[in-house]
């Protein structure tokens, strides 16, 4: 061997070894002095709301101002971490925290020149130093740094150190980890890069603020182009690939992170602040398309006014989308304010579950003749939107039409009371005027509910008459899911009547008829356009107004906000659900096909003692024969027993046994009966008698 050469090994050894010797040492007493490591720091992520497949809706900074989202190497795409390793730490996978060649020949070079010349740091070392909170580029802060990185290597495993370089990485700015960055430079999650992409990511945390591409974009050019050139180099990427990569141009600003569902998530955290991640029922593209759609037709009615859409499976009772306003940042329409959960007057979308409870009580079916004329209920002299009075119409084209005197008329015939208890058994809480009874004019409008509570109102009637509690939560119990165990709004003929009914009303202007069942509402004062509709699959509402309350003038449901409903419906999805067959018990007919007691409307101004009425044969009118009712004793509620025809007094029977009623009327009180097969009979002044039986389920 040449004899310089052998002296040179020899030396080099020797300074190797006490170069050993000596960081050995040093490492003891640094490590002593130091102790354990803590990632608290580590742990702070920035606050998500997810929707039903994961996908991010909105997020917020941490308490340091920082956007730092939660990410493992599972979640971005393999080119990065490819990328990442080849440019940083190659032997990533070997090593122990610190890589021994690149230790080796820091260490000669310090004791050579007595300062740091390069640096060699691996990604454990990294992560050690931004957990760790010191950036001292010195000899010692690197010798800090091996002993933080041997301490992790301990205590994780490489794919855990990768996702804390993952969350932790600085890229410009308040931007930490590399989902972050991939939002607000690419606008997209890091699933999915382009090569040039996934070189920025790469080159970036090296100099974090002095390559930012919204402020520095040549920099930021320059160091994506050296990652690039690298991988092709290490074989992460072909020659060709480079070329198309180096095209690709340097995204010139930085954009807004999600804040879809703004006004639902803002609550849904302050609710529950202890919560990182906030998982929900909504759909992430479904919600994107709706506060488009509100924005846009915001915009088209004019200055001040605003929207909002909720949407819900009605199968499931979870909401897909809950659009609360026209913009969340939209300030000259008072965008902040959710508009989706505000306390509004709903106008006339209450008339269908009127007319339900009257068709469930036996007053009424779908083409009863009613009278639309002008009437006083008391002091309350109600008119039509119209200002117009239509003489004798069907209960059918009277809730198509939404004229206002047949509904106050059904109103009064079933009581304020029941229609407000009934609300009250789908988890809702109608408001009115402050010391204020139910009354007639919630008929029209005179209380106060929310757009979910319509929404869980129509659902309801899509559902066959079965209530189903709403929710947004799809992680942890929801008690507003519990409350309902098995609540029934109204019956399942009572509800095909409705539909029936409402998907026969005409649509808007270039929208198919038909296909989704809807009603359409306006406040007093033209405040509230509402909208309110279901298909054989979703329930939507839609309102417009100004979320200050004022009056807009000509503002109506029809106009306003039935084609939002319609376009949502629209976007949702291309094709409509189907609705279900009829149940068992639906009566087909006209006016001249029912019972006598269905063919014409009585409210409580007609004389029950007219002669011509006491002439017709005795008949129960309601139940009928052979029917089912559903009746629970333990809600509170009784079945109302009705005859038809005969002469009074009358007496009527339960299973042979006589029934506690007024003899001079011709309605009786069935209550506490439990359930089962019951025989029911009524026997008038003269003798005539009728029976009937029926199920109480």
């Amino acid at each position: 061997m040449n004899p310089r050469l052998h002296a040179f090994l020899r030396r080099t050894g020797i300074a190797a070894s006490v170069a050993s010797l000596l960081a050995i040492g040093a490492l003891a007493v640094e490590t002593h002095r130091m102790g354990p490591l803590q990632s608290t720091d580590a742990e702070a992520l920035s606050v998500t709301v997810l929707d039903r497949r994961d996908q991010l809706l909105r997020a917020y900074t941490t308490a340091d101002g920082k956007w730092r989202l939660p990410v493992a190497s599972a979640d971005v795409d393999p080119i990065y971490i490819k990328m990442l390793l080849a440019f940083e730490d190659r032997r990533f996978h070997l090593h122990r925290g610190v890589d021994p060649l690149s230790y080796l020949r820091i260490t000669t070079e310090v004791l050579r020149y007595r300062r740091l010349i390069s640096g060699g740091s691996t990604l454990t070392m990294q992560v050690a130093r931004l957990i760790d909170g010191h950036h001292d580029n010195t000899a010692r802060g690197k010798l800090r740094q091996m002993i933080r990185a041997v301490q992790l290597e301990t205590r994780l495993t490489k794919t855990e150190i990768l996702d804390l370089y993952l969350k932790l990485a600085p890229f410009g700015g308040n931007i930490e980890g590399a989902r972050a960055a991939s939002l607000a430079y690419f606008g997209k999650e890091p699933r999915r890069l382009s090569h040039a992409e996934a070189a920025l990511l790469v080159a970036l945390p090296q100099s974090p603020n002095a390559r930012r591409p919204d402020r520095h974009g040549e920099a930021a050019r320059r160091a994506r182009d050296k990652v690039l050139r690298h991988a092709v180099d290490m074989g992460v990427i072909s020659a060709d690939e480079l070329v198309r990569a180096l095209r690709d141009p340097v995204p010139s600003e930085r954009k807004t992170p999600p804040q879809l569902a703004a006004h639902l998530a803002d609550a849904e955290v302050e609710l529950n602040p202890g919560r990182a991640v906030h998982r929900t029922t909504l759909d992430v593209r479904m919600q994107a398309s709706l506060e488009d759609l509100a924005r846009e037709h915001a915009r088209m009615l004019g200055q001040g006014l605003s929207t909002a859409i909720v949407v819900v499976d009605h199968a499931t009772g979870e909401i897909r989308a809950e659009v609360g306003s026209a913009g969340f940042l939209d300030e000259t329409r008072q965008g902040a304010v959710g508009m989706a959960r505000a306390v509004r007057s709903p106008g006339s979308t209450l008339k269908p579950l009127i007319y339900g409870l009257a068709f469930d009580a036996g007053m009424a079916h779908p083409d009863t003749l009613i009278e639309d004329r002008p009437t006083r209920f008391g002091t309350y002299v109600p008119k039509n939107f119209d200002h117009d009075w239509h003489g004798t119409v069907t209960i059918r084209e009277a809730l198509a039409k939404s004229l206002n005197i047949p509904a106050v008329k059904a109103l009064e015939a079933i009581g304020p009371q029941k229609l407000y208890g009934r609300l009250t058994t789908l988890g809702i809480t109608p408001h009115l005027p402050k010391d204020a009874e139910p009354s007639l004019a919630m008929a029209l409008g005179g209380i106060g509910l929310r757009a979910t509570d319509l929404a869980a109102l129509y659902a309801a009637i899509a559902r066959g008459g079965s209530a189903i509690a709403l929710t947004h939560r799809r992680e942890f119990r929801d008690p507003a899911r519990e409350a309902l165990p098995d609540v029934r709004l109204m019956s399942e003929v009572a509800a095909w009547y409705l539909r029936d009914i409402l998907k026969n009303a005409p649509p808007p202007a270039n929208a198919r008829a038909g296909q989704i069942g809807y009603k359409t509402g306006t406040s007093y004062g033209y405040r509230d356009a509402w909208s309110a509709g279901f298909d054989g699959r979703h329930t939507i509402v839609a309102w417009v107004g100004r979320a200050d309350g004022a009056p807009v003038a000509g503002l109506n449901g029809r106009q306003a906000a039935a084609p939002l409903l319609f376009d949502a419906f629209h976007r949702i999805a291309e094709r409509r659900t189907p609705f279900s067959q009829p149940p068992h018990g639906v009566i087909k007919g006209t006016a001249a096909d029912l019972p006598p007691t269905l063919r014409r409307f009585r409210d409580a101004r007609e004389d029950e003692t007219h002669a011509a009425y006491r002439e017709q044969p005795l008949v129960i009118a309601f139940p009928p024969d052979r029917s089912e009712i559903d009746a629970d004793p333990g809600d509170g509620e009784a079945i109302t027993l009705k005859a038809d025809g005969g002469r009074l007094p009358l007496t009527w029977l339960v299973d042979g046994k006589p029934l506690a009623s007024d003899p001079s009327r011709r309605e009786a009180v069935l209550d506490s009966i439990g359930r089962g097969f019951v025989k029911v009979s009524v026997i008038d002044a003269a003798g005539r008698s009728d029976r009937v039986t029926v199920r109480l389920k």
